[in-house]
């Protein structure tokens, strides 16, 4: 553990608060970045319990000077970054000949470029602890609907993104993935449930039951699912892995 210190966007809940979490196991201070401050409290007093210092940035990584603010204020606390996990970003489920320009862009702003802009400021931190990062797609890179139009390009160009990075980071020393999770139990996966039951003509108790066998899966996956994946990339024991997309997703995309 020593004064290592890992970075977690997108930490206020679901899969970002999961893996802050479980990364306070392995580095000795965790960041918190996300938009909402009372949630990130929250997962800071997690952090704590399981036995690491956090830091709470609540910023909008929207905004373009928002990721030199979070890496500023992480070095301006602890002088180093070991791993960044960009995890932050919300890309709207919307049918693609409805969505408007501002939720395309709105969706772009904070998956992509916001992961993008914290990977650039974080850079030369992590070429001197030839440190981590890890990019969060999703499944739907691969398999593109018409319903997830958006979520499917942002994850696609996050996969590309983390590969030209993994490239670069051969090069300066820095260790570059991403994750494709498939369908993780959280609160966004409850709100599509919602509006998945009435359109099959289910309760929203029964769609939840139904829904991994319809989809072909062994069952949902839970945000701890994720961090444990997150955590293995930036360990020791995940070193050699570089420029990797890495799928989990309990047997959902079927094609090799």
């Amino acid at each position: 553990m020593n004064n290592s210190v890992a970075i977690v966007t997108g930490a206020s809940q679901g899969i970002g608060r999961a893996t802050a979490i479980r990364l306070a196991r392995d580095f000795r201070f965790v960041v918190l970045a996300a938009r909402n401050e009372a949630e990130l409290q929250e997962t800071a007093k997690a952090v704590r319990s399981a036995g690491a210092e956090p830091l709470v940035v609540a910023r909008d990584l929207r905004e373009p000077e928002a990721a030199k603010v979070l890496v500023s204020k992480t070095l301006e606390r602890f002088g180093r970054i070991d791993a960044l996990l960009n995890i932050a970003g919300a890309v709207p489920q919307i049918d693609i000949l409805e969505m408007t320009d501002a939720q395309w862009d709105d969706g772009i702003a904070l998956k992509l470029h916001g992961a993008r802009r914290a990977t650039i400021h974080a850079w030369e931190a992590l070429k001197k602890s030839t440190g981590s990062v890890v990019f969060m797609s999703g499944n739907s890179a691969f398999a593109p609907k018409s319903a997830f139009a958006a979520v499917a390009t942002v994850n696609a160009a996050i996969v590309a993104m983390a590969k030209a990075f993994a490239e670069r980071g051969i090069k300066d020393g820095v260790q570059v993935n991403s994750v494709l999770p498939g369908p993780v139990f959280t609160n966004r996966r409850m709100t599509y449930m919602e509006k998945y039951a009435p359109a099959h003509n289910m309760t929203v108790d029964e769609a939840i039951e139904k829904f991994p066998s319809e989809a072909g899966i062994t069952r949902y996956g839970q945000p701890e699912d994720i961090a444990n994946l997150m955590a293995f990339l930036v360990s020791p024991a995940g070193k050699w892995m570089t420029g990797s997309a890495v799928r989990m997703d309990g047997g959902e995309i079927k094609g090799i």
